[in-house]
């Protein structure tokens, strides 16, 4: 009796297997992408247990069949943020506080340990597409925002409202919160600090600054005269009120 494997042909069993291998290498490029230079991407197969980054260039796996799998795509380029508060500073002088950031995630494994919640955000773990900056609001309070605060407070406490150089506080407060920031997965590209003072402690800065002034003159007598004569000059509110004409009298 002849073998069943004598009636099959050698060169159709050739074509199936390389039909078989062709059609498999068609599901493993759809059941994949690819991580574009200006994303990086972190994947996670345990639910946000433990993440691996996908270099540039490299394969994204979609997790097909596993409920556990999730994906970040992260920009790759500068996003901007702002902070407000209100903080002391030396003689405790209060004002509020408005500072603008520039910001990069320049290591995400580290970024993402802090902001698990942005894996919630890619809803189509199959989505290719980068997060929109917006999905970025509540990382940056809980993770930049707070770290900037907790700097700029010990900063400002050393400060004299009058005396103290804006652009070297702002040089010194972006040093400071990158050695913060940095274990963290962010750096800090460059900070805006503004100050919004009341009205009084702005008039106390006129009369400090106008003082050294008179100071270095050596009219220090006459600057005291003049502070106080504005001191107690009544401010004056002119104030042009429109009133509606009367219609003319009809003449009898």
């Amino acid at each position: 009796m002849r073998k069943f494997y004598q009636y099959v042909s050698f060169p159709v069993f050739k074509r199936n297997v390389s039909r078989f291998a062709f059609l498999a290498s068609v599901v493993a490029l759809q059941s994949c992408n690819y991580a574009k230079s200006n994303q990086q991407v972190v994947t996670s197969d345990d639910c946000g247990m433990n993440w691996k980054k996908i270099q540039a260039g490299d394969a994204v796996p979609k997790g097909m069949g596993n409920p556990c799998f999730m994906k970040v795509v992260i920009p790759n380029f500068p996003m901007q943020g702002d902070s407000r508060f209100i903080s002391n500073l030396k003689d405790r002088v209060r004002a509020s506080i408005h500072i603008d950031y520039d910001y990069s995630i320049t290591e995400p494994l580290a970024f993402i340990k802090q902001a698990k919640f942005l894996g919630k955000a890619n809803a189509h773990a199959d989505s290719g597409e980068a997060l929109e900056p917006t999905a970025f609001e509540g990382a940056e309070n809980m993770v930049i925002d707070k770290r900037i605060r907790d700097v700029s407070k010990a900063l400002f406490l050393k400060e004299d409202i009058v005396e103290l150089d804006q652009a070297e506080l702002e040089s010194q407060l972006l040093v400071e919160s990158n050695k913060v920031l940095e274990p963290l997965g962010v750096h800090l590209n460059f900070i805006t600090l503004t100050f919004d003072l009341d009205e009084q402690t702005r008039q106390a800065i006129d009369i400090s600054t106008a003082m050294k002034i008179y100071e270095s003159k050596g009219l220090t007598e006459v600057g005291k005269e003049v502070i106080v004569s504005r001191a107690g000059a009544t401010k004056v509110t002119v104030e042009n009120k429109l009133t509606p004409q009367t219609a003319p009298q009809e003449e009898e």
